[in-house]
């Protein structure tokens, strides 16, 4: 079953929204995007604002999840996280970035799902 690039990350976004929710997380809004960046689940879990960016691979040829999750990547999430609590509530929100990788099998079922907390150290 071949699935575009596109396809693969809405369907680990989705996986990741719900793996999210059965853990108690709010979501507040997906895909959100601004001059700086996107992020793809801005989520609530206590009185904490989340930012979750969500990496889905079928493979590991191009290296983990993890790996994919460059500086340059890792400085425009922090604009973006930024950018969002400016109209949130400011410098007064808690907030932290997480990562939820996700693998899928080759026929897009889900074969693993990892939550990382404060995978990017502000």
């Amino acid at each position: 079953m071949s699935t575009g690039r596109v396809e693969v990350g809405r369907l680990g976004e989705d996986l990741a929204g719900r793996f999210l929710r059965d853990l108690g997380y709010q979501i507040l809004t997906t895909n959100y995007r601004c001059r700086q960046g996107e992020v793809d689940i801005v989520a609530r879990e206590g009185e904490e604002v989340v930012f979750v960016e969500v990496r889905t691979r079928r493979s590991q040829a191009f290296g983990t999840p993890q790996e994919s999750l460059t500086r340059s990547k890792m400085r425009r999430l922090v604009a973006t996280c930024q950018d969002y609590l400016q109209g949130y509530g400011g410098s007064d929100v808690d907030w932290r970035i997480d990562l939820v990788s996700v693998r899928l099998d080759e026929n897009n079922q889900l074969e693993d799902i990892d939550h990382l907390r404060h995978a990017v150290q502000l």
